[in-house]
């Protein structure tokens, strides 16, 4: 077994960075720091709170250039994204500072008692295990609520992103935060799990794949632990009967090539009706063949590495595997020689069930198009998945797509002549093999609190 975490540059595959894992008697300490500065916090105001939040995101922003530097060196993220994903961390501390005072409020409730109510405190230590992905957005758009509630975190990150990891932990020391409030472990995922009973573990949320959520709510569960999922997606896109086309390609071809198209909520599926599919496949290749592929230390690029060298060779053995099935490549699907986890744009049609870009989730810059028989047939086609995370609709008739959208998708998240994103104001998440539970929002921020009715004669 390793007793250090590496950070590769994906790009070179160069080294960046090693790490040592934390030992059994360092793993014990920050857990019981935590613990213990949960006890303290626990008792503090919200609008105390808030002035650490809000201190955060200062810090944040004041460290945008070498937190996006860190991101791109470690898993590859194009800079300027980089830069936005720092920005989004600071506002979602904001979103909380400002809003988790109403959030949890005491909602007065008439019963058969002189007063009752509900009030919302919190449950102590929750453990975080976060993906590399976006590996600040994700950390602290649980920190976030988690701290304004009154819990402590304790965080396992991706062994690639460890740099990431150090670097959120001396940010929020700097940023004045009571020491041991969000620390995190560097360990192998079965030390995880063996955590995940400890009687100090109030709760515990998961963003990761199928795989990794089975096996943390399997631990959760038999400790009888509450646990958020955020799992995968196979997002499907609806282009239907008046869509205005140039919106429909240019937000499929963000929402697919963000973060390189390692995203879980990014357009996976496009669902096209016999009349929009012709014109569409011809625009959403062309602009799909403007994307800016490249280094993603250059301001530039729109389109950097994968993140690892194996997640690569994944995608790719699925691209292979669709085409075998009957796909037909429009754009991209050459795996390229020499260093590095790169791999092309690619736009794959003649796409149907059964193949692994319909049934599986394709992590990168790859994107499946799916000629429905009609509006019908595309909602079926778009709810035949094991996923559910988010969806999207674009129609000339917006009080169609909006019927469609509320009432015939099957997702946690779904937006209409739009491509699917988070905000720290609405909640976010699935259901399915998508996950359960949601973060964001007024919803994110009373899943790790007990919410406790008090009856007085």
């Amino acid at each position: 077994m390793s007793s250090s975490f590496a950070s590769i540059f994906p790009g070179d595959e160069s080294l960046v960075a090693e790490y040592p894992l934390h030992e059994a008697a360092q793993v014990e300490e920050r857990l019981q720091a935590a613990h213990l500065a949960g006890g303290q916090w626990k008792g503090s105001e919200i609008a105390d709170r808030a002035v650490h939040l809000r201190s955060i995101a200062q810090e944040l922003r004041s460290q945008t250039e070498p937190l996006a530097a860190l991101m791109t060196s470690e898993m590859g993220k194009p800079l300027a994204q980089g830069r936005a994903e720092v920005q989004k961390c600071a506002w979602v501390c904001e979103y909380y500072a400002d809003n988790a005072g109403a959030q949890l409020a005491n909602v007065d409730v008439v019963s058969a008692a002189s007063r009752s109510y509900v009030a919302f405190r919190p449950l102590g230590v929750i453990l975080g295990i976060m993906p590399w992905n976006f590996p600040l957005w994700q950390v602290f758009r649980f920190v976030a609520p988690a701290l304004m509630g009154g819990n402590s975190t304790l965080i396992k990150h991706a062994p690639n992103v460890t740099g990431c990891a150090l670097a959120i932990e001396a940010l929020v020391e700097r940023a004045g935060l009571p020491r041991s409030l969000v620390s995190f472990l560097v360990v192998d995922q079965d030390v995880v799990h063996s955590i995940i009973p400890d009687r100090r573990i109030a709760a515990v949320t998961v963003t990761g794949s199928p795989r990794a959520g089975r096996a943390v709510a399997a631990s959760a569960g038999a400790a009888l632990k509450k646990v958020v999922l955020e799992l995968g997606g196979s997002d499907p896109y609806l282009i239907l009967e008046g869509a205005d086309l140039d919106k429909a390609v240019e937000a499929c071809a963000l929402s697919r090539l963000v973060n390189s198209g390692q995203s879980c909520i990014a357009a996976k599926r496009i669902i096209t009706v016999p009349s929009v599919h012709d014109e569409f496949c011809r625009r959403f290749v062309a602009r799909m063949s403007e994307a800016v592929v490249g280094d993603p230390r250059e301001p530039q690029t729109q389109v950097g590495p994968l993140a690892r060298v194996d997640l690569r060779d994944q995608l790719h053995q699925q691209i292979q595997d669709s085409v075998a099935g009957g796909a037909t490549l429009l754009l991209g699907g050459q795996c390229p020689d020499g260093a590095g986890a790169w791999y092309p744009v690619t736009v794959l049609a003649d796409v149907e069930p059964g193949m692994p870009a319909f049934d599986e989730e394709l992590f990168g810059p790859a994107v499946g198009i799916i000629r429905a028989k009609d509006e019908s047939d595309a909602i079926m086609l778009a709810n035949r998945s094991c996923f559910g995370l988010g969806a999207a609709v674009f129609a000339g008739d917006r009080e169609r797509a909006e019927l469609i959208a509320e009432q015939k998708l099957e997702a946690g998240c779904c937006f209409v002549n739009d491509w699917v994103k988070s905000d720290p104001r609405l909640p976010f998440g699935g259901i399915r093999e998508s996950g359960y539970g949601r973060e964001l929002g007024p919803l994110g921020i009373h899943e790790f609190m007990n919410a406790k009715t008090i009856s007085i004669e």
